[in-house]
């Protein structure tokens, strides 16, 4: 039992260590989840690498997004949702009884599908998580260091008193990772962030996917199997709830090993 652990667990609380591999950020174990009575996610078994990219996909319904969102204990905000399993993050059971689910989503940030910038300023929208979670930092700083890493500064740093419901779809949506960039997160989770965009605002996004992840982990759930092939390093594929297959997505798109994959891929099903 280690004491203490920093950033994920409660003052006085106590989280049973567990080494990974060398590389690995955070892996998941025996996972199941159920609403109520129906099991959404069913055993599954998977690695997240450090500074790479993970995405996840398959058909509609399948588990995807609530994968994803139980990798930060998003599914808690659910009261019917029940877990068994693990999920390790550095080697440390983000599921323990003892963990802070408030320093877990510090330390693993999310950005959703449809762009939620708050009403206010963009500059205040970007420290706004860092007021609330108290973190000593120097705002203008801390705002052109995250809206620069999000691909975006050059585009609005003259507006930076502005609105930020006044910026394009593209823009909000990068406003949005800059703003979960402001708590410096170890893990980025992406629920879809290009499903409502045209073209040129997914290329921005896929080419900051890019860059992200020589700082962070990144995972992505897409339904579009052509943007997994060019922004992802390592894809899971999941049907009714189960992972199906997961490897290195050159793997997965060329040769994968599952019959139900290389439908799902070519287009046969799903």
């Amino acid at each position: 039992m280690i004491k203490k652990i920093l950033g994920i667990l409660k003052d006085d609380g106590e989280c049973v260590y567990k080494e990974l591999p060398n590389g690995m950020k955070m892996r998941i174990e025996d996972f199941d989840l159920w609403y109520g009575k129906t099991q959404a996610l069913k055993s599954v078994n998977m690695n997240i690498k450090k500074n790479k990219v993970t995405a996840i996909i398959g058909p509609s319904g399948c588990g995807k997004s609530t994968l994803i969102r139980s990798l930060n204990r998003m599914n808690d905000t659910i009261p019917s949702v029940r877990t068994e399993g693990q999920i390790w993050l550095d080697g440390y059971d983000i599921y323990d009884d003892t963990a802070d689910c408030v320093d877990i989503r510090r330390k693993i940030g999310m950005v959703f599908q449809k762009p939620n910038p708050f009403p206010f300023s963009i500059a205040d929208n970007i420290y706004y998580g860092c007021q609330v979670n108290g973190m000593k930092v120097d705002k203008d700083e801390v705002v052109k260091r995250c809206l620069k890493q999000a691909a975006i500064l050059d585009e609005i740093s003259d507006r930076l008193g502005d609105n930020a419901l006044s910026l394009s779809g593209g823009q909000q949506q990068r406003l949005c990772i800059a703003r979960a960039l402001a708590i410096e997160p170890d893990v980025l989770l992406m629920d879809e962030p290009c499903s409502a965009l045209d073209p040129i605002a997914t290329a921005k996004i896929e080419d900051l996917i890019h860059e992200l992840k020589k700082d962070y982990t990144v995972v992505i759930v897409t339904h579009n199997m052509q943007q997994a092939a060019r922004v992802s390093d390592y894809t899971a594929y999941m049907y009714l709830g189960e992972l199906i297959e997961f490897g290195k997505t050159k793997q997965i798109f060329e040769n994968p090993k599952e019959e139900s994959t290389e439908k799902y891929i070519t287009g046969r099903f799903g």
